[in-house]
C-alpha cells in the first residue's frame, strides 16, 4: 500500500510541472543580455583665449619707457638644413639671408634671458591733429619694472615655391589643437605638421611657455608680398595669363587662407606691405610703384586688412634717400594709408618726418651675413659664436675665428 502511494505521489509531482501556465500569463522569456553604452565622444577643442593689452596705458608695476625700441627682422627659417646647404645655386643665398629653426630658437632664449619684451610695431608711434596737421609722434610705453622693448618682423611670409624645394615649410594652417602650425614635408617626402618648424608658431609657443616675454600679446608683424601669393596660399593673379578655372583655384584658396588670418590676428601677429611684386622703389618710376601699390591693396590687404606699416623691399628707400628727401613716391605711398616705413640698416633708427606724416626707421636683420660678420653689433641680443649652426652651414668666412 505505501508503495502504491508513493508512485502515486511522483506521477502527481510530474503532472504538475508539466501542466500548463495558467490563461493571459505566457512563459517569460529570458533576458537577452545588456549592450554597454558607448563611450561619450571627447570635447571638441576650443581656442585657447587670448588677451592682446595695450602698452602705452599706464598700469600699476610698469615704468615708462622712452628709449629706443629694438627691431628685429627675420626671414623664413630652415627647417631642413641638408636641403637648403646642399651646394645648388640658391645654397649661399639662403646661407646669407635666413637662419636655421635651431638659430631662432638660441636667439628668442637669448633676447628673452637679456630681458626684452616683445611689443607691436602699431603701438611704437601714433597719428595725431597738431592745429589741422597730421603728424607722428612717439609714444611712451609702460614695461614691467627692468624690461626693453623689442619689435619683431618677419619679411617674405609667403613661402614662395623656390622656399619648398630648399627645406622650409610649405605653408600655414591651423592644427587638430587649433592653434597655428606648419605644413611641409621632410627629406624623404613625407607630410609633416608641426608647431616646431616655422617661425610664427615656433615664437607662439615660446610665448606660451614663457609668457612674460610678451606681456602685452604681441608677437610679431608679418611683411607679405602679393605675387606669389600669401602664407603658402596662392592668391594671386598671374600677369600672364588667367582663365576661368585658375581664377576658381584663386577664390577657393582665399577663403582657405582667411581662417589663418583670423587667427593671426586674434593671437597677437599683424600685417604689413613688402610690395606686391617686391619691387624697388628707389626706381622712381611710379607708374610701376602707383600699380603695385594697388595690386598689392586689392590682393592682400583685402585679406589681411588695412596696414600703416611698409617694409621697403631690399631695404631700398623711396626716391632714394627717405631721411632727407620726400620725393613723389614717399608721397604716394603715404596718401594710400602708410605712416611707418621700414629699412634695413646697422641699428634701430627711428626718425619723424617733419614735412609729412610719417616715420622711417631701419631695422636689425638676424641672418647668415650678420652672423658671419657683424657680431659685436648683436651682442646686446646675442653672441653669434653660441648661435651659429657652424657645422650645418656651408663653409665660408666667418670674422670672428680670426679673433
Amino acid at each position: 500500500m505505501r508503495r502504491i502511494l508513493s508512485i502515486m505521489l511522483i506521477l502527481l509531482l510530474l503532472s504538475a510541472c508539466g501542466a500548463p501556465a495558467p490563461a493571459g500569463e505566457p512563459p517569460a522569456e529570458p533576458k537577452a543580455p545588456e549592450t554597454p553604452a558607448e563611450p561619450a565622444p571627447p570635447p571638441e577643442p576650443e581656442p585657447v583665449p587670448y588677451e592682446i593689452g595695450d602698452p602705452t596705458v599706464e598700469r600699476e608695476g610698469y615704468v615708462p619707457w622712452n628709449g629706443r625700441v629694438e627691431h628685429l627682422f627675420f626671414h623664413p627659417v630652415i627647417a631642413y638644413p641638408e636641403l637648403a646647404f646642399d651646394g645648388d645655386s640658391q645654397a649661399n643665398g639662403l646661407d646669407d639671408f635666413m637662419v636655421t629653426v635651431n638659430e631662432y630658437n638660441k636667439i628668442l632664449q637669448s633676447v628673452y634671458d637679456k630681458g626684452y619684451v616683445l611689443v607691436d610695431i602699431n603701438s611704437v608711434w601714433s597719428e595725431y591733429n597738431d592745429n589741422g596737421i597730421q603728424r607722428m609722434k612717439v609714444n611712451t610705453l609702460y614695461l614691467p619694472e627692468g624690461k626693453k622693448p623689442l619689435v619683431l618682423s618677419f619679411d617674405d611670409t609667403n613661402y614662395y615655391p623656390y622656399m619648398l624645394e630648399n627645406g622650409l615649410t610649405y605653408k600655414l594652417i591651423i592644427g587638430d589643437d587649433l592653434k597655428i602650425a606648419s605644413w611641409g614635408k621632410d627629406p624623404q617626402g613625407n607630410e609633416v605638421v608641426s608647431r616646431d618648424l616655422d617661425a610664427i608658431p615656433i615664437l607662439d609657443k615660446f610665448v606660451e611657455e614663457h609668457p612674460d616675454f610678451s606681456p602685452f600679446g604681441a608677437k610679431g608683424c608679418l611683411s607679405l608680398t602679393g605675387y606669389e601669393g600669401i602664407l603658402g596660399y596662392r592668391t594671386q593673379t598671374d600677369t600672364k595669363e588667367w582663365d576661368d578655372a585658375k581664377e576658381a583655384n584663386r577664390q577657393k584658396e582665399r577663403e582657405a587662407v582667411k581662417p589663418i588670418i583670423e587667427e593671426l590676428r586674434r593671437t597677437g601677429w599683424t600685417f604689413g606691405s613688402h610690395t606686391w611684386g617686391h619691387i624697388r622703389l628707389g626706381s622712381g618710376n611710379m607708374t610701376k610703384i602707383e600699380a603695385d601699390t594697388q595690386r598689392w591693396l586689392d590682393e592682400v590687404g583685402s585679406l589681411v586688412g588695412e596696414t600703416a606699416i611698409l617694409f621697403y623691399p631690399h631695404g631700398e628707400r623711396p626716391d632714394g634717400n627717405d631721411w632727407t628727401n620726400t620725393g613723389p613716391a614717399f608721397q604716394y605711398l603715404q596718401e594710400k594709408g602708410f605712416r611707418v616705413f621700414c629699412s634695413v640698416g646697422i641699428e634701430s633708427f627711428s626718425a619723424i618726418k617733419g614735412d609729412i606724416c610719417a616715420v622711417i626707421c631701419d631695422r636689425l636683420h638676424p641672418d647668415g651675413t650678420t652672423l658671419r660678420r657683424s657680431r659685436d653689433r648683436y651682442l646686446q641680443f646675442y653672441d653669434a659664436k653660441d648661435i651659429m649652426d657652424i657645422d650645418v652651414r656651408p663653409q665660408r668666412e666667418i670674422s670672428w675665428e680670426k679673433d
